[in-house]
């Protein structure tokens, strides 16, 4: 299978620089470009919309992990600050009992007592040698802690803040979702309002209908007419056939007469 792959895919490229040569490649990428087009254009508004949604909300997931990060930082950093607050308080201690040691060591004397012991000026200040390099020890290890106290808290009000983008975007998201699903509702409903047909075949039948019957009762009417016109009465003379001769002789010989009269009226 894979082999027929790669003959198939060598026998488009031989052909492809055959019919294309050097602009080939550019062929190739147009067409697959405009293929893609016509694809995504192809896909129903409905179901971008739909899968936007969706899109917004598997937000949620990576949003609970940001909070899940977030409130581990705010636990590190609060187990931070009472550290510091601890070594500061121990360093505080330690400053005083040194500054102690140091001021009895001014006053020059044989030895020193603390707490019903008794100790010679040579112990005493070896004692205070090791406090005091313990002290810078601490000290420089406080000044670290500050440090890492200050980049993590910065880093967490970064953090914070994304979070707060996120919510923000997350909740505009949502919001252009609900319009663009309003906003496809009533391009719907336009669509639907200029597309609607109304059945007027019962409207058409029924006016059919009434045209039928009044040509048909013209028609009747008619009839009727004819036959009262037309029907026979009774004959009470013989028709006069004597003197038909004598009848267009009469005829045709007013006729010109009343012509010449109409026409002088007309003058």
């Amino acid at each position: 299978m894979v082999r027929k792959m790669v003959i198939l895919a060598g026998s488009v490229t031989l052909l492809s620089l055959f019919f294309f040569g050097r602009d080939a490649a550019s062929y190739v990428g147009t067409s697959i470009g405009w293929m893609k087009d016509s694809v995504k254009d192809s896909v129903p508004v409905e179901f971008e919309i739909d899968r936007a949604r969706k899109m917004v909300k598997n937000l949620l997931p990576d949003i609970r992990k940001a909070m899940h990060v977030i409130a581990k930082e705010e636990v590190e950093v609060e187990r931070l600050e009472r550290q510091i607050a601890k070594a500061e308080g121990k360093l505080a201690r330690e400053k005083t009992e040194i500054v102690r040691l140091r001021d009895d060591l001014s006053s020059p004397r044989d030895g020193y007592t603390y707490t019903g012991r008794y100790y010679t000026v040579s112990q005493v200040k070896n004692d205070l040698a090791h406090r005091f390099q313990r002290y810078k020890t601490n000290d420089a290890t406080l000044a670290s802690l500050r440090e890492i106290y200050h980049a993590r808290t910065r880093s967490l009000d970064a953090a914070r803040q994304k979070l707060e983008n996120m919510l923000a975007a997350k909740r505009q998201l949502e919001v252009d979702v609900e319009n663009l699903e309003s906003r496809l509702k009533m391009v719907e409903v336009a669509q639907t309002s200029s597309e609607i047909n109304l059945d007027d075949s019962r409207l058409g039948r029924c006016k059919e209908l009434i045209t039928d019957l009044r040509t048909r009762l013209d028609v009747a009417e008619r009839l009727v007419n004819a036959e009262g016109q037309y029907q026979g009465e009774i004959i009470l003379e013989e028709p006069d056939t004597a003197n038909i001769v004598d009848q267009v002789t009469e005829y045709f010989e007013e006729l010109p007469a009343q012509q010449e009269l109409a026409a002088d009226l007309a003058r």
